[in-house]
């Protein structure tokens, strides 16, 4: 029981304190591919701690939907990244769910973020959620098609018992069912974290905005949890592309030799966060009417890579 809670509190502190690091990674390196300076490395922990320190402004038509959005949106994403294994091949919730359970964590919160933008009435918020919904209404099953193409290998839908099926087959990354859900994987890893082509994070242009849309009447804390929540979803999808595609690294129990996986565990999520930068350096962003198009393309990947697992 000991042993438990403390691989629980581990994995807790992976997801909330490694999450912020890995996007300040990214928007330093994106700063200096655009040869300019950029903010530090750790500039998302400072912004989370000086949000937290902040009062807030509640709009008045809000009700009890806004103040509620950022710790469901919170737990959700936490509860989601304890679910997938990180630095050991056993999560330490993976007895009470499996992918389906982290894409419903994630959608859920995703609900009550669109339903947070929709609560004060602002027409900015109401173009955010609906661009949202028709986004996800797409990349979800994109997502859920690409980890079944794993799990079918594996017979189980449980991420720990797929880690430990990936480690004990020593399965190869050129098959191209396994290629195929990887692409699908990595577009849908673009799209869900809000990134050029398909969104970008920078920007307050109604145009464009997605994401920053459904957040701009928050403030103060409730904006830092949703700030830590984003972070948090982002580690969640990558962690779920370099553990179930290249799970070496992983541990079989939680015990002393995973500060050895952690190490491995991160310099993947930077590699991966690399190579997520490096697309967003080299495209520019897409209109919106072309954005399902991409994510078309992720789906028909990942329902060809099932297919595919099915015929061989």
């Amino acid at each position: 029981m000991t042993e438990r809670i403390l691989a629980l509190l581990a994995q807790i502190a992976i997801v909330l304190f490694l999450s912020p690091l890995i996007t300040g990674f990214s928007r330093t390196l994106k700063a200096r591919l655009q040869m300019r300076r950029g903010a530090g490395i750790l500039q998302p922990y400072r912004d989370i701690h000086k949000l937290l320190r902040k009062g807030m402004v509640i709009p008045e038509t809000a009700s009890w939907i806004f103040s509620a959005t950022p710790y469901v949106l919170f737990v959700t994403t936490l509860l989601a990244g304890l679910l997938i294994p990180t630095v050991s091949a056993q999560a330490p919730l993976s007895l009470y769910g499996g992918v389906l359970a982290v894409v419903y964590l994630l959608a859920l919160g995703r609900f009550f973020l669109a339903l947070g933008g929709l609560d004060t009435g602002s027409s900015f918020g109401g173009l955010g959620s609906s661009r949202e919904m028709t986004i996800s209404a797409i990349a979800e099953p994109a997502l859920m098609l690409a980890i079944f193409t794993v799990a079918l290998s594996a017979g189980s839908t449980n991420l720990s018992v797929v880690a430990q099926a990936s480690l004990g087959q020593s399965w190869r990354f050129l098959a191209p069912q396994q290629m195929l859900a990887f692409a699908a994987l990595f577009i849908v890893l673009i799209a869900e974290t809000g990134r050029i082509p398909v969104d970008n994070p920078a920007t307050h242009l109604e145009l464009t905005m997605i994401h920053e849309a459904m957040i701009l009447e928050y403030s103060g804390p409730y904006l830092a949890l949703i700030e830590w929540s984003a972070a948090m979803k982002q580690l969640v999808l990558m962690t779920l592309l370099v553990n179930v595609f290249f799970p070496f690294g992983l541990s079989i129990g939680w015990s002393f030799a995973t500060l050895l996986g952690l190490g491995l565990f991160s310099l993947k999520l930077l590699l991966l966060a690399a190579a997520v930068v490096l697309v967003e350096t080299t495209n520019a962003k897409m209109r919106l009417f072309r954005v399902p198009e991409l994510l078309a393309v992720a789906f028909v990947l990942s329902a060809t890579a099932l297919i595919s697992t099915f015929l061989f």
